[in-house]
């Protein structure tokens, strides 16, 4: 079996198709394009996207990660006003949107839940399910949702909220400075 596990730049010369749940895990087996069994062992929170690459360990391969069309919900906002709306409600559930742009508001696409669509079209929104590679927003913290927790390599120097702390480059709203 293949072992995929660094990150390359180098043109590909195989790919595999992975949904965004499947791009989230750090180890995965996979079946390549080719046919090729490989398995992915990446660093736990490293996330991949679609167009990514990753080298074999014994360098014999460059595997391109692909996103694989899966079912979504779609919001189409006919307002910024509406769009900002709606992106609010769903990033208040720690929702991952995808966000595209539309001539008159915005599109927000999202994982099938019936729960969630009712609440973005009682907003306003039109609402409907579609299949599309999904490419949600990669978050505030990193490219590759570079979220930390307890336990993670630097210690927290933030006492109030431990193992949330090196990853902060503005101070927290309750955090006051003198001026």
């Amino acid at each position: 079996m293949l072992i995929l596990n660094q990150r390359a730049q180098a043109p590909a010369t195989d790919s595999v198709a992975l949904a965004y749940d499947e791009r989230k895990r750090s180890r995965l087996k996979v079946t390549l394009t080719s046919g090729t069994e490989a398995g992915i062992f990446l660093e736990r929170g490293d996330h991949l996207r679609g167009g990514d690459k990753l080298a074999a360990e014994d360098g014999s391969a460059i595997i391109e990660i692909l996103a694989a069309p899966e079912n979504l919900i779609e919001a189409v906002a006919n307002s910024p006003l509406l769009f900002a709306r709606a992106a609010y409600h769903l990033g208040n559930r720690h929702v991952p949107v995808q966000i595209l742009p539309t001539e008159n508001g915005g599109k927000l696409r999202f994982q099938t839940d019936h729960v969630l669509a009712e609440m973005v079209r009682g907003l306003g929104c039109s609402v409907c399910e579609t299949e599309a590679p999904f490419q949600p927003e990669s978050g505030a913290y990193g490219s590759h949702g570079g979220h930390r927790h307890d336990g993670d390599d630097e210690p927290s120097p933030d006492l109030h909220n431990p193992g949330h702390g090196p990853h902060r480059s503005v101070p927290k709203i309750h955090e006051f400075k003198p001026r």
